[in-house]
């Protein structure tokens, strides 16, 4: 946050400070908060949401079953038991392990919150036609927050979970997996993917910055799909309507934000040419 468009003044670097302090502390004020409400219902967290894709009957595996069984597909997700168990090898592994997913489901929890704080930072430094996008963009960056875990959730996680159980390289091992290894697939997987749907807002502020354009975005479009198609072969079965259903959504985030950085090309033209 550096000049105040609108008053004209600019603010001291320990006023600053000062501002980025206030920020930090309400932030985990409000991440503890939502930790300590995680933490009370931390039962139902473990039994209902983390170690739900554990369980045969999860939706997404009942989901790809019947779309098999349907379209006679690869019929690898039609399991009775995803083959491992998860063990806790320290002491104090249940107790910290419960208190460091109340934090990060703290985290999700206040994430709009934390946006707000954030858009409070810089908005000095915005003109007053920039302020009236708060709300927009507060709602749009949490939306899509928001979808981003949960298509981690509901997709990449039980994909890859059903991928790696199954993943042997010889009989004689036994996959005995240590809680905190499960719950770190989760944790990447889960805020990993909420930040990957956050993609056409970076790249709205890199192209209102200029460092990126939408040709950029085009001429590197081939490599994107690339990525995105061998990420979908790896944690899907081996048939196209699996793949799509992941490939799809990453593929509109793609092109969205290329929609996004050619309007905001268009209008830096625009106001060029206006002088």
């Amino acid at each position: 946050m550096a000049k105040n468009k609108n008053e004209g003044g600019e603010m001291s670097f320990l006023d600053h400070l000062e501002e980025l302090r206030w920020l930090l502390v309400r932030s985990c004020i409000a991440i503890i908060i939502g930790a300590s409400v995680a933490f009370a219902f931390s039962r139902f967290i473990f039994d209902n949401i983390i170690f739900a894709p554990k369980k045969s009957d999860f939706v997404t595996y009942q989901f790809f079953c019947d779309l098999a069984n349907k379209y006679d597909l690869d019929k690898s997700f039609c399991v009775t038991e995803i083959p491992f168990e998860i063990q806790s090898r320290t002491m104090d592994g249940q107790f910290t392990t419960d208190i460091w997913i109340s934090v990060t489901a703290g985290l999700i929890l206040v994430f709009p919150y934390i946006l707000y704080l954030i858009w409070k930072f810089i908005s000095p430094a915005l003109y007053d036609k920039e302020k009236k996008y708060a709300v927009s963009f507060i709602l749009s960056t949490s939306l899509l927050f928001f979808l981003g875990v949960l298509f981690g959730y509901y997709l990449i996680m039980p994909l890859s979970i059903n991928f790696l159980a199954n993943y042997t390289i010889s009989d004689v091992v036994k996959n005995d997996i240590d809680l905190a290894s499960y719950l770190s697939l989760i944790k990447t997987t889960v805020l990993s993917c909420g930040i990957v749907f956050e993609l056409p807002i970076i790249i709205y502020f890199l192209a209102k910055l200029g460092l990126v354009t939408a040709q950029f975005l085009r001429k590197y479009r081939r490599y994107a799909y690339v990525i995105i198609l061998i990420l979908a072969a790896v944690v899907t079965p081996p048939d196209v309507v699996s793949q799509m259903i992941v490939t799809i959504p990453l593929a509109i985030l793609f092109e969205l934000s290329i929609f996004i950085a050619a309007r905001i090309n268009k209008n830096k033209e625009k106001e060029l040419a206006n002088g």
